[in-house]
């Protein structure tokens, strides 16, 4: 017999073999329980602001009795009973604390979500479909603050959530600065050879177009970078990776096969925060909503309302008014707050110019993480 031969495999090592993956088919399994149940904690904290009381005996009984009717196989009716008691239970303590909610874009994990973290983590994340859903829900009270993007260093200006500024009744109460470092990530035990494709935003995936190319992986677009990362956690396979944040990883028990995946590394994304008040304490920065009249010079007047009483602009953006061929909306972000008299007189320079505008808001700079909110 050739003493080379691979030795056939023992009875011992194929049950170690299989011991091993049923193990890791349960811990994969558990990950996707607690996102489910930790969305189903969230839907329950959210309807404590539509009922009279936190506790509502027919709805328990109603939940019990579905929940034991659908018992099935190894489950049984009690043990589904006694497991959905405790959720209930559960539920019900954290209703009482009487949380406040803060609203983002996209699924959770995503960069939104944590500058909605960054600026107060006390804050229950609601996921939302799109922009026009979080300012939405700010407006109406379903969510005490909202969490949007306006600027990125590589992409520019977020337009969609610019229009939504120029029209909504509410406040800018603050921003937040957060760098975004992309993380490929991959199914637990994944090695960076091993990944042939990935998911992830058609943005995410230009701002790693260098680093996808050097490793011959095949971009595949995908409408979120933590929609990805869910994706992958419940339906997704062994060599597909996604490029999200280090939170969906965490979230959707995905190994970060690599770290600062994104060809130019100064990237990182502007956010305001929105609110149904204004902001009153301490200011340092303002954002006004300005339309000038559709004739020469009237913008550069304008402007020269801010540059004779020296109060400094960081931004300017325009977007077309629709119906209007040739006239824009300014929004304009400047430092300074309402109790500081050269801003005070800008602002009625302007009124005297008979330029139409309105304060979003005043509200605290932040300088980024290395000196700003933890």
């Amino acid at each position: 017999m050739d003493d080379a031969a691979p030795r056939p495999q023992e009875p011992e090592d194929h049950g170690r073999a299989r011991l091993a993956e049923l193990r890791a088919q349960i811990d994969d399994t558990d990950r996707k329980l607690l996102r489910l149940l930790d969305q189903r904690i969230e839907y329950a904290l959210q309807t404590a602001r539509l009922k009279a009381a936190i506790t509502d005996r027919s709805r328990e009984d109603e939940v019990l009795t579905r929940v034991r009717s659908a018992a099935y196989g190894l489950l049984s009716d009690d043990f589904v009973g006694g497991l959905y008691r405790s959720i209930i239970d559960e539920s019900k303590r954290l209703q009482a604390r009487r949380p406040r909610f803060g609203a983002f874009q996209g699924e959770h994990g995503a960069w939104s979500e944590m500058a909605l973290d960054r600026w107060d983590p006390t804050l229950v994340p609601v996921a939302c479909r799109g922009f026009a859903e979080v300012f939405d829900g700010v407006a109406s009270g379903a969510v005490d603050r909202g969490v949007v993007p306006v600027e990125n260093t590589l992409g520019g200006a977020v337009n969609e959530v610019t229009d939504l500024l120029i029209g909504t009744p509410l406040s800018i109460v603050g921003e937040v600065r957060l760098p975004l470092q992309q993380c490929l990530m991959a199914l637990p035990g994944s090695a960076l050879a091993e990944i042939r494709s990935v998911r992830s935003h058609p943005q995410a995936l230009l701002q790693c177009r260098g680093f996808l190319a050097r490793h011959g992986i095949t971009p595949d677009p995908f409408h979120d970078t933590a929609g990805a990362a869910r994706w992958l956690m419940f339906d997704g396979a062994r060599g597909v990776g996604v490029i999200a944040s280090p939170l969906a990883a965490r979230l959707y028990g995905l190994d970060i096969v690599a770290e600062d995946v994104a060809d130019h590394h100064a990237n990182e994304t502007r956010f305001v925060v929105l609110s149904r008040q204004l902001h009153t304490g301490p200011a340092d920065k303002g954002s006004i909503v300005l339309t000038t009249e559709d004739r020469s010079g009237a913008l550069m007047q304008a402007l020269g309302a801010f540059a004779d009483h020296r109060v400094n602009l960081s931004r300017i953006e325009s977007r077309p008014i629709a119906g209007r061929r040739g006239s824009y909306t300014f929004l304009i972000d400047f430092a300074g707050d309402p109790a500081n008299d050269d801003v005070a007189r800008a602002l009625s320079a302007l009124g005297s110019q008979g330029v139409s505008y309105k304060v979003l808001g005043f509200y605290p700079s932040d300088p980024g993480p290395a000196t700003g909110r933890g």
